[in-house]
């Protein structure tokens, strides 16, 4: 077997007018998509909790295959800190290689990714799990220079696939309450970290097939090994998660960069794109960062419009990290005021959540997920965070579901209803007859903001500031693979033709 066997499917399906018929998608196979199939079922799963706890009984039930691909792994993660004798991840693998002798476990990391989370050379050491017979792990260093494996896929044997923003690793669990004394929420060093909120996919059916084949894929681009799928006839969906879809028609999308004989896919940005050109009444965002400036001209175009979309974006506000800090936070504080700037009818909205905590303080919450939802037609959940190099230059995975018939339409607007109540101390049902009612997304939050929890609009002088992506952006937060010498030099000659006019 080659590297054909994971080519693209060689049909299109177009892109019709948004909602027009049964017929019509945003899906543009080789364009927007990788892949197109119906889901069996989906739940959204919201926060590391309700993921992990989902993770622990399809680990438990798995027969022949575990994968793993990340950003980074730590197995020495509690799987449920709340539960009376909480188990490490490498615990719960263990049992189920010891409950099923046919199992197997692979596991993909960033290569870069355990010295960033400051595991250092741990995993490197393969002690414990994963120096079982039957566990795998690879180490994913063929990437341009400066990028990174950023996917986050675990599919067991051929009927469960999660997608999304979590890995599983250190600083991602938290429940939907975010309470910032929380005990629970602590590394396995027990350094505790602040809250965060987080959305991963859980999929069923034909669907779970493009996650299988995007994991083999992934799998053997970094390694050069092709393993065969191996198929189970057991239904893995568990009995206790309710589905939020079935039967709906869904994608996924990747943003892979030109290296080797690999070309560059860039169908998640192009997805994105195409979807908020066609939104009619509502878009809502979830986004750890917003500093793509490619996006921003999308809005803004849209923000022109006499009778344009609304668009609420929740958004984390703390940058860490001198990067974050000077690149990330400062444009997304530029592309904010731009936006602002535009927005002559006030259907922007820019907001972060926060909770209060013992002292009555307001805390924030860091926003982790990758989330978009227009109208009732269109939902997204995935790995691509909204700035440069998640376009071009790191590896994402993206899933997407539409809203072709009532049952996919109400599904899509009953997980915007989820976020939106977590955010604003509601309920889904309030949510839902408040949005109902009014028809504006920001009417539903003005009314329902009531609370020390809820949801805050950044504060940032619009008037005054620059509206242009910080000096040095391109090497800080590259859009697609460079050469770091002909960057630079590019970057200087451009300031020194700033500084004394030179050129045209």
């Amino acid at each position: 077997m080659t590297s054909e066997h994971f080519a693209p499917q060689k049909r299109t399906i177009p892109i019709g007018a948004l909602g027009s018929s049964q017929d019509s998608s945003f899906f543009n196979l080789g364009h927007n998509v990788w892949k197109t199939a119906r889901a069996e079922k989906v739940a959204i799963l919201v926060d590391a909790a309700a993921y992990f706890r989902q993770i622990q009984m399809a680990f438990e039930q798995a027969q022949r295959e575990i994968w793993i691909v990340g950003w980074d792994f730590d197995p020495d993660i509690l799987i449920d800190p709340a539960a009376h004798d909480p188990q490490t991840l490498s615990h719960l693998l263990e049992r189920a290689l010891d409950r099923t002798p046919d199992l197997r476990v692979r596991i993909l990391v960033w290569a870069f990714g355990p010295l960033y989370s400051g595991k250092s050379l741990k995993l490197f050491r393969k002690r414990g799990i994963l120096s079982h017979e039957r566990v795998t792990i690879a180490f994913d260093l063929r990437h341009p220079f400066f990028g990174s494996h950023h996917q986050k896929l675990v599919t067991i044997d051929a009927g469960l696939g999660f997608v999304g923003g979590m890995d599983l690793t250190a600083r991602r669990w938290d429940d939907s309450d975010h309470r910032p004394d929380n005990p629970m929420r602590v590394t396995p060093d027990g350094k505790p970290y602040d809250p965060v909120h987080d959305v991963q996919a859980a999929v069923s059916g034909p669907a779970t097939q493009m996650i299988r084949a995007l994991v083999r894929r992934r799998w053997y681009h970094a390694t050069g090994e092709v393993v065969e799928p191996v198929e189970t006839n057991a239904d893995q969906w568990p009995a206790s998660l309710p589905a939020d879809f079935s039967g709906c028609q869904t994608a996924l999308s990747r943003t892979e960069p030109h290296r080797d004989r690999l070309r560059s896919r860039r169908e998640s940005i192009n997805l994105i794109h195409d979807v908020l050109r066609q939104a009619r009444k509502h878009i809502y965002i979830e986004a750890q960062y917003l500093a793509s400036f490619g996006l921003a001209e999308v809005l803004l175009k849209r923000l022109y419009e006499e009778d344009g979309p609304e668009i609420v974006v929740v958004v984390t506000r703390s940058s860490h990290g001198l990067i974050e800090k000077l690149v990330m936070g400062d444009n997304r504080d530029r592309l904010i005021r731009k936006l602002k700037r535009a927005d002559r009818h006030d259907r922007l909205w820019v907001m972060y959540p926060v909770v209060p905590d013992t002292a009555g303080a307001e805390r924030e919450i860091l926003v982790h997920s990758k989330v978009l939802i227009v109208d009732d037609l269109f939902l997204r959940v995935g790995s691509s965070n909204l700035n440069r190099r998640s376009e071009g230059l790191d590896t994402e995975a993206d899933f997407s579901i539409e809203g072709r018939d009532d049952g996919c339409r109400k599904g899509i607007a009953s997980v915007c209803a989820r976020l939106l109540a977590e955010h604003l101390a509601s309920t889904p049902s309030e949510v839902h007859n408040v949005l109902e009612a009014t028809g504006s997304l920001r009417e539903t939050i003005r009314r329902l903001n009531r609370s020390t929890r809820g949801l805050r609009h950044f504060d940032i002088d619009l008037a005054r500031g620059p509206t242009q992506a910080v000096a040095g952006t391109a090497l800080a937060d590259p859009r697609r693979p460079f050469h770091p010498i002909a960057t630079v030099r590019g970057f200087v000659e451009r300031v020194i033709s700033r500084l004394f006019g030179l050129g045209a």
